[in-house]
């Protein structure tokens, strides 16, 4: 599962790919996204900011309240869940990148393997999103099966979709938009790096 990405482009050029309106402009989106961060998404033909993943609110061993984590992943298997229900079937969204990363290695050693579409400078992948109290706005990333090279990194990745499959995705019917949800075996560049995983990460 996508718990890193990034999205090095500036909000402008992201604003006329996507020849939308600009909502996002002035907000603080940094290079590499972590859940509970602030990242762009495209929806209603605008570019606006949204914290990556869903408030979950859990409880303690005594039965106290945590503090809510962020769902920042939605299977597409599970889409007629009650959880995310509603945001598919209404509020689906685009979210910009340029390649997301993948943890590979043994525990305590694990390094970034980063996953793109090759010859794209940007490109975007399907995501889900609706209002929150605790966060504003959020989004999360749709997942899939992996198939193909991308397999070998992880079992599952984010759907990524061809320009031609957005208003589909956007405001198509819930089972066209659903039929989207394919692993891609093809054009996809995989860089293995020797980066640490954990370089760089935040903690919530």
């Amino acid at each position: 599962m996508c718990n890193l990405y990034r999205m090095t482009k500036a909000q402008s050029e992201v604003a006329k790919w996507f020849d939308s309106a600009n909502e996002a402009a002035g907000s603080n989106i940094a290079a590499e996204i972590y859940p509970g961060y602030p990242g762009l998404v495209l929806e209603s033909g605008c570019l606006r900011a949204m914290h990556w993943g869903f408030p979950l609110h859990l409880k303690g061993a005594k039965g106290q309240p945590l503090k809510p984590k962020p769902v920042n992943n939605a299977r597409s298997d599970k889409l007629g869940s009650f959880f995310w229900k509603s945001s598919f079937e209404d509020r689906r969204c685009l979210i910009p990148l340029t390649a997301w990363a993948e943890a590979q290695g043994s525990k305590g050693a694990m390094t970034r393997t980063w996953l793109s579409k090759p010859c794209a400078e940007l490109f975007a992948v399907a995501g889900v999103w609706r209002a929150s109290d605790e966060w504003g706005d959020v989004y999360a990333m749709v997942m899939t099966e992996a198939a193909g090279p991308a397999a070998q990194v992880h079992s599952r990745m984010p759907v990524v979709l061809d320009q031609s499959d957005y208003s589909t995705w956007l405001s198509g019917e819930p089972a066209n938009a659903l039929a989207l949800c394919q692993p891609r075996s093809r054009d996809l560049t995989i860089d293995h790096t020797d980066e640490s995983w954990a370089r760089g990460a935040r903690l919530l």
